[in-house]
């Protein structure tokens, strides 16, 4: 067995994710590992792990989709949202960009615990890019080794993405596919790089509010100077949760946009999916004026511009990322209501 290998292995008996540079957002409140009870293996070492810089490759031009993004930061907060089109539905992404394209500036489309199967990141991105949305593409490291992310890479390139979201992804001991062998070759931290040197805006995910807490806004300003460009949150609690996390990033060192998530819920698949998500902590009262509403669907509207409207407030926020989950069927509807919110944020202006 070859160092590297041997390596590898002592890698796969202590994370089971094959992590390097942990913790990653699967963090449990408790400090245990989202695949099984035992603690988290970063737990106890000193963290975070130092980021060597990436090499300095060519750099490509911007894509078109990209540059209007560095627009829009230039002028105002940034507004994103999620995507609900139907997995291995091709007519929903038409249909869905319909309703979302005037009314936000980019779409995040990754992978729920509930949708593993679906449509390649790269012609999701064609798709999605083709209906005319900018498209905002999550590509995680559990289900393609390095040779094929780097093709991913280059076919949303060639695809005119907006940008990549590089995540180390969920186990797949969860979710609805634990039948298929975790890959992990890669992950987060060392997919950035590869995306800058494909010429892609890169954005990374944090996790504020999962053990080590005090470790999250170092792991920022690491993925920053791995090639990171843009920090998406996990929901992290109240405003003024989301301004610690904040200045916790700049005391760090980093100076990437960080744009929290904002939880829209407006049926009771919808948060039962936002339960599932580990380490995500609604601002206080947000369940209860969801559940005790008469009509959960416009409270969830109402809740989600009025939280969002005051992250927007905060220094340092340089947009939010609206997105959550509906139940199955409603995913038209559910659209129309993030278009909703993202236009009284300010999106597609």
């Amino acid at each position: 067995m070859t160092a590297g290998l041997r390596g590898r292995a002592r890698s796969l008996l202590a994370c089971p994710k094959s992590m390097t540079y942990g913790p990653c957002g699967g963090v449990n409140p408790d400090g245990s590992c989202e695949v099984h009870a035992d603690p988290c293996v970063f737990l106890d070492r000193p963290l975070p792990v130092p980021v060597e810089d990436p090499a300095n490759a060519p750099r490509l031009p911007p894509t078109a989709a990209a540059g209007e993004i560095g627009e829009i930061l230039a002028r105002r907060p940034l507004i994103m949202t999620g995507f609900p089109a139907r997995p291995l539905t091709a007519e929903d992404i038409s249909r869905v960009a319909d309703v979302l394209a005037p009314n936000t500036d980019a779409a995040l489309s990754g992978d729920a615990a509930t949708s593993r199967t679906q449509f390649p990141p790269s012609y999701r991105g064609h798709l999605m890019t083709a209906a005319g949305v900018r498209a905002w593409i999550g590509v995680n490291t559990r289900d393609r080794n390095r040779v094929a992310l780097e093709g991913e890479l280059a076919a949303l390139r060639d695809a005119g993405v907006a940008g990549v979201h590089c995540v180390t992804g969920d186990h797949t001991d969860t979710g609805d596919r634990p039948d298929a062998a975790p890959v992990f070759d890669l992950e987060s931290t060392t997919l950035l790089p590869r995306a800058q040197e494909a010429g892609l805006v890169a954005s990374f995910a944090e996790s504020p509010c999962a053990p080590p807490r005090e470790s999250r806004g170092v792991r920022v300003a690491h993925k920053q100077r791995a090639g990171g460009r843009m920090c998406l949150t996990q929901y992290c609690g109240g405003v003024e949760d989301v301004a610690a996390f904040v200045e916790a990033c700049r005391r760090a060192g980093a100076t990437v946009p960080v744009l929290p998530g904002v939880p829209a819920i407006v049926d009771e698949d919808g948060a039962a999916l936002l339960a599932s998500f580990h380490a995500a902590s609604l601002p206080p009262g947000y369940a209860q004026r969801l559940r005790g509403a008469r009509d959960m669907r416009a409270e969830g509207v109402r809740l989600a511009i009025e939280y969002g409207s005051a992250l927007l407030e905060v220094p340092g926020v340089a947009g939010v990322v609206v997105a959550g989950g509906a139940r199955r069927g409603d995913e038209i509807a559910y659209a129309g209501s993030l278009a909703t919110i993202a236009r009284e944020l300010g999106g597609g202006s």
